[in-house]
C-alpha cells in the first residue's frame, strides 16, 4: 500500500486561514489587564532556577480585548535585539550548543537530520529521539527570528530537556520572509505536522519561541480535518509559546514590516487571536519578565482570549529573563518548564 506523499495536502494548507472572527482591537486607550488569579501550586513554579512569577490558571476574567497601548513607541517595543545588547553572543552560544547536541545525539544514534517535509528549500525536520529509547510521546519545536531569520540548527539543544524526559522532539525549519509570506510559513508548519503524523502516527505537542510561539498557537488552532479528512481533529492537542505574538496588527507600523509585507487585513488574517479558539485544547503562554510591555501584553492577550472561549490556558512570566534567555530552561531536563512541557506532551 502506497503511503501518501507528505506534500499532497500542500495546496489546501494555503487556504485554511480563518477569516478574523473578532473586531479590530481598540488602540485609543490602554489595554485592561484582568485580575490575576492564583490557584494552589500551579500559581507559582520554577523554570530552572527562574521563578514563573505570575501563572494565571483559567478561568480568565477579561471581558474584552485591549489593543496596543496608546502612546507607546512600537518600534522600540518590538525591537528585542536593541533591548538585549548581547543578543549576538546569545545567538553564537545557541549555535555552539545546537552543534554540540546534534553531535551528541548523533553519536547515540538518536538524530535523524534534514528530513524534507515540503517543497520549500528550508522545509526540513531534525528529529531527536527520546533518550529512553522506548515508544515516546512526540513534540515539535519551532524557532523564532521574526519569521525572517535564524536557522533550526541553532535550536537543536532545545530538544535536550524533553529528550531526557522521554519525549521525541522534531525541530522544524521553514522558508523566510520576504521570500515567502507569513501565511505560507503557517502552511509549511502544517505540512510539518502532517509529515510527523504520517511518520509516527500519533498526535504532537507543539512549542515555539517568538515567531515560533505564534506558529505554535496557529498549529493548535488549525482545523486539521479541513486540511485532510483523515487527520484527527486533535492532531495538536496542546501547545506552548515562549514570547509569542498573536495580534500582528501593530507590526504593520514598524520597520520589520519591510520584510513581513503585511497590510492591516493580512495582519489580522494571520493573527491567531482573531481565529476561532481551539476549544478543548491546552495552551501555555510564557514570556520573559524583562520583556517589553507589548510582549507582556501579547502573551497575556492570547491566554485571556482563548481562556474565555473554552481553551485551558495558562499565562506566566519567567523571572529574570529577556526575550532570548527565556529559552534557557528548555535544555534543562530538571527545569519546571521542561517538566510542564513533558506533561503537555503526555510523558509519564
Amino acid at each position: 500500500m502506497l503511503r501518501p506523499s507528505p506534500y499532497d495536502v500542500g495546496a489546501r494548507l494555503y487556504n485554511l486561514l480563518p477569516a478574523p472572527a473578532l473586531p479590530l482591537p481598540a488602540n485609543s486607550e490602554p489595554a485592561e489587564a484582568p485580575p490575576t488569579r492564583m490557584r494552589g501550586e500551579g500559581a507559582r513554579g520554577v523554570c530552572g532556577d527562574r521563578t514563573l512569577a505570575a501563572v494565571t490558571p483559567i478561568p480568565h476574567s477579561a471581558q474584552r480585548f485591549g489593543g496596543f497601548m496608546h502612546g507607546l513607541d512600537l518600534e522600540t517595543e518590538y525591537d528585542n535585539r536593541a533591548r538585549v545588547p548581547d543578543h549576538q553572543q546569545i545567538f553564537d552560544q545557541w549555535t555552539r550548543d545546537g552543534a554540540a547536541y546534534r553531535a551528541r545525539a548523533g553519536a547515540e544514534g538518536r538524530a535523524t537530520l534534514g528530513l524534507k517535509c515540503g517543497p520549500g528549500p528550508r522545509q526540513t525536520l531534525d528529529i531527536f529521539q527520546a533518550a529512553t529509547g522506548a515508544a515516546a510521546p512526540l513534540a515539535l519545536f519551532i524557532h523564532g527570528g521574526w519569521w525572517r531569520s535564524l536557522e533550526p540548527s541553532q535550536f537543536s539543544h532545545m530538544a535536550a530537556g524533553l529528550n531526557a524526559r522521554g519525549v521525541t522532539v522534531a525541530v522544524a525549519g521553514y522558508d523566510l520572509c520576504p521570500q515567502v509570506a507569513i501565511a505560507t510559513i503557517i502552511a509549511q508548519m502544517r505540512q510539518a505536522c502532517v509529515f510527523l503524523w504520517r511518520r509516527f502516527g500519533q498526535p504532537m505537542m507543539v512549542y515555539g519561541h517568538s515567531a515560533g510561539g505564534h506558529l505554535a498557537g496557529a498549529m493548535l488552532a488549525t482545523d486539521w480535518p479541513a486540511v485532510d479528512p483523515s487527520l484527527p481533529a486533535r492532531l495538536v492537542p496542546a501547545a506552548c509559546s515562549l514570547s509569542g505574538i498573536f495580534d500582528l496588527t501593530p507590526l504593520v507600523r514598524i520597520s520589520v514590516n519591510q520584510d513581513l509585507r503585511l497590510d492591516d487585513a493580512e495582519a489580522r488574517r494571520v493573527s491567531p487571536v482573531f481565529w476561532p479558539a481551539p476549544r478543548g485544547t491546552t495552551f501555555d503562554s510564557l514570556v520573559g519578565a524583562r520583556e517589553s510591555p507589548e510582549f507582556l501584553r501579547q502573551a497575556r492577550l492570547i491566554a485571556d482570549a482563548w481562556g474565555n472561549a473554552g481553551v485551558a490556558t495558562n499565562y506566566g512570566t519567567v523571572a529574570d529573563t529577556n526575550h532570548f534567555t527565556v529559552c534557557d530552561p528548555l535544555s534543562d531536563p530538571d527545569s519546571a518548564m521542561v517538566a510542564r512541557l513533558a506533561k503537555l506532551a503526555g510523558a509519564r
